[in-house]
């Protein structure tokens, strides 16, 4: 399928989300006021079936608080767009007017500003079905931050569901300077693996320590062991990273436990390396036990595990040029690689179709090039997951908008032949 750029008559739909900011706005802080976690939206998705319905569409449920719904429009491609819906279990402190009125709940990653951007792309292309042909497919999704909802989603009968698209289309808002946009071919983020060992070994009474087979000493071993697959297995200039972000045994002083427990995460951009950290962690988990006379064989339980997420170069070429048309040079540049992870990929995936996922801005652009001039971003611009990430509504929630709807119109649009060119030069920092 070819890409086409977006004509003049789509970049004048696209600015239409200026006409619904007061719309979004509300949205916007409605799901900020009342966030849910993971698997739990149920409030959130009911908000957007009731919105997709009064637009005239036919929302479905998949997954219990997965919402799809599907703008058929005479013939030309399939475009699909994703936005996430769940919150994370942090206490807000923003002082924001519009914070949770839950406590111990919060949209600190963003998401809702993707719910309200896809349903304010949705409304715009549902009123203005004059302007393009083919078929958009608004999917959202629950449970990103558990790597439980897109998942749920395939399985529970997306793919039978909704026609199949050629092109998948994700974004996500970041702590960057609002009103720019960075796209990146290839590994945009990276694959995730959560790890729960259990080390079994013989408790005993704290002064008889040769009557037991410690599991703390074997797990203190085992941690300093495993700082050694990224230093000395893999090769150097290739990403990897493991983190021991928990180890727990015991709960007296004077008793040697049964058994411990760490919990390790992984982040690889190359399923290879994957595969190679994952059988090191194994093999070092394994011989330590065996050095310590451990009386089992260590347990390995994987979960929360994302996907690596990888940008087709022609689908992230098609709609950099489209963003670079609407929104101009500066404001469009090529992005980094990232370290976290995102379920995304699955969707597209299930269905065998190219995707692209790009990042939107969020913080005052004067505030992020100050912080950006001092080296000081990341202490001074609280990120993803902080209790006082605030992304800055305007222009954020229209440039979120405007993203989705551009990126579609690259193929739903009118019929022009595509050029694939990437901005040169273009960066966050001119």
């Amino acid at each position: 399928m070819t890409g086409r750029p977006v004509p003049d008559p789509a970049a004048e739909l696209a600015d239409r989300a200026a006409d619904l900011l007061p719309w979004l706005r509300e949205l916007y802080r409605h799901f900020h006021r009342h966030p849910e976690l993971s698997m739990a939206e149920h409030a959130t998705a009911d908000r957007i079936e009731r919105e997709l319905t009064a637009l005239g569409l036919e929302p479905q449920r998949i997954a219990g608080t997965g919402v799809v719904a599907v703008i058929g429009n005479g013939e030309g491609p399939t475009v699909l767009a994703r936005a996430d819906i769940d919150a994370l279990p942090i206490e807000e402190d923003t002082s924001l007017e519009y914070a949770p009125q839950a406590p111990g709940v919060m949209h600190a990653c963003g998401h809702d500003a993707h719910a309200a951007a896809l349903l304010g792309a949705t409304r715009i292309l549902a009123e203005h079905r004059d302007v393009w042909s083919g078929t958009y497919i608004a999917v959202f999704q629950p449970g990103e931050e558990t790597a439980a909802g897109a998942r749920a989603m395939v399985d529970g009968g997306l793919l039978e569901r909704v026609p199949r698209p050629d092109v998948a289309l994700g974004q996500h808002v970041m702590p960057t300077a609002a009103g720019t946009i960075g796209t990146v071919t290839g590994p945009v983020l990276s694959a995730g693996d959560s790890l729960k060992i259990t080390i079994h070994g013989r408790g005993a009474h704290g002064s008889m320590p040769h009557t037991a087979v410690d599991p703390v000493v074997v797990a203190s071993s085992i941690v300093l062991r495993l700082q050694t697959i990224v230093s000395r297995e893999v090769e150097p200039g290739t990403f990897a990273v493991v983190t021991v972000g928990s180890i727990s045994a015991g709960a007296k002083a004077n008793i040697i436990p049964d058994s411990a427990e760490l919990l390790l995460n992984i982040r690889t951009y190359d399923m290879a390396v994957r595969e190679q950290v994952i059988a090191a962690i194994e093999r070092i988990v394994r011989a330590e036990c065996v050095a310590a006379g451990s009386p089992a064989d260590p347990d390995f339980l994987y979960y929360d595990q994302y996907p690596l997420t990888r940008n087709d170069p022609a689908v992230t070429d098609t709609v950099t040029e489209a963003f670079v048309d609407h929104f101009g040079a500066r404001a469009v540049y090529e992005a980094g690689r990232v370290t976290p992870s995102e379920d995304f990929s699955l969707i597209p995936d299930a269905f065998g179709v190219p995707y692209t996922y790009w990042t939107v801005g969020s913080v005052d652009p004067d505030r992020y090039r100050d912080a950006l001039s001092r080296g000081a971003v990341g202490r001074e611009i609280p990120a993803n997951h902080s209790p006082r990430f605030a992304p800055l509504e305007v222009p954020t929630l229209l440039t979120a908008t405007r993203a989705q709807v551009v990126a579609a119109l690259a193929y739903l649009g009118a019929e022009l032949p595509a050029v694939a060119v990437r901005p040169n030069g273009g960066s966050e920092q001119t």
